[in-house]
This record gives structure tokens, C-alpha cells and sequence, in this order.
């Protein structure tokens, strides 16, 4: 049976070899990932797999093909020797309204900002989200996000993958603290102590498929 964290956008898996992480996801799920797009001036390019519903994989590294931006590339793919599970994004109803409740509860999910990609047909996707403001140090406290007109990516014809589980591992007393945090952002992720860390398994072609 499928479990989904309640709001789940998507999962981002981080790699600082774009190419070889796609191939390697193909040749273990029998799925070969779809092309999502360019990030524009931030060096980085993606390719999408659905896991059911509307919840997405984004494969996100380094594009060749875009000059060295000036700032580090998202999701510290830069500082990456190999590929890594880096968080995850919720899509609450109202954005503004969620970043407004998290700050009066005490916890300050970061400023909203504008983002875009351009896909291969040439069409510019813009969306929403807030930029992490003070994150728990165990980084495994969501981002938010909202895609507004834009068409959602897992309704895009990417392949898909049913996510089967996300869960995820913090060290003590990281472990009691993000609990109420997820709470405070209307989500939950199951959690047991250990380094901090995510694991998801997808039920694919070739059988039930682990990342970590």
C-alpha cells in the first residue's frame, strides 16, 4: 500500500553527475527518468519520475551545457561525491497563509521567492517557494511550495514509479525536535533515531527499489 506524507510535493535526489544517476536509476527500476527541464542562470538541470498521485522524484545535478553560476548550485550539489537523497517539498493549500502559521508557531520557513525552469518543448514553468530560512540542522524539514497556474510536473507525462515509503533517520534529540515541526507544517514523515538521513522505495518493473 502506498504512504505519502500528508501535502508531499516531491523528493529531491541530488547528484553531482547528472547523466551516470539517470542511467543508474533506469538500469535498477527498469524506468528511465524524463527530461524536466533547465534552471536558468543556476547551473543545474533535472529529469522527473512520478510516484503516484501528485507527488513526484526530481533528479536534479550540474548542466554541462550552462556556464559556472557565480553562486553554488541548489541543493549543494556541488560539494556532492555521489548521488544523495537531499529533502523533500509539501504543497499546502494556501503558501502565504502556512509560511505566516509555521512563523507564529516559531519556526521560520524562509522567504517566499519566484523560481523557474524552461522544459525541452520551450515552455517556462514558474512556481513558488520558500528558500529554507533557519532549517532544523538535520535538513530533513521540508520545503514549501505552490505551482500556482503552472500544469503540475507529475501531470506532465513523465513515467511513473509508485513511492511505496519515505522515511527518514535523525540523531538524538534531533529526533524529538522535528516531530512538532512537521506538526507545525501540517505533515508528518516516519521517523527512528540513527544519523540523519531519508530512505524511499519505489515499486518498480524490475521489483521494490530503495534510494537513501
Amino acid at each position: 500500500m502506498n504512504t505519502f506524507p500528508a501535502r508531499l510535493d516531491h523528493i529531491v535526489l541530488a547528484t553531482p553527475d547528472l547523466t551516470a544517476t539517470v542511467a543508474e536509476f533506469a538500469r535498477r527500476t527498469g524506468v528511465v527518468p524524463a527530461p524536466g527541464g533547465v534552471h536558468i542562470g543556476l547551473g543545474t538541470r533535472n529529469y522527473l519520475v512520478g510516484l503516484g498521485g501528485c507527488a513526484y522524484l526530481e533528479i536534479i545535478g550540474p548542466d554541462p551545457e550552462q556556464p559556472v553560476p557565480s553562486l553554488a548550485r541548489p541543493f549543494g550539489v556541488d560539494a556532492l561525491a555521489s548521488a544523495r537523497t537531499i529533502t523533500w517539498a509539501i504543497a499546502p493549500p494556501d503558501l502565504d497563509a502556512a509560511v505566516a502559521a509555521a512563523r507564529a508557531r516559531g519556526y521560520d520557513t524562509g522567504d517566499v521567492r519566484e523560481m523557474s525552469r524552461r522544459r525541452p518543448d520551450g515552455t517556462l514553468l514558474r512556481w513558488r517557494l520558500t528558500d529554507g530560512g533557519s532549517p532544523h540542522p538535520s535538513g530533513l524539514i521540508p520545503f514549501l511550495i505552490d505551482w500556482g497556474t503552472t500544469p503540475h510536473p507529475s501531470a506532465s507525462g513523465v513515467p511513473v514509479t509508485p513511492l511505496l515509503e519515505l522515511t527518514a533517520t535523525a540523531p538524538a534529540p534531533a529526533h524529538e525536535e522535528i516531530r512538532p515541526l512537521l506538526t507545525t507544517l501540517g505533515t508528518d514523515l516516519p521517523l527512528t533515531e540513527g544519523p540523519a538521513a531519508f530512505s524511499f522505495t519505489l515499486d518498480t518493473p524490475n521489483g521494490p527499489a530503495t534510494f537513501t
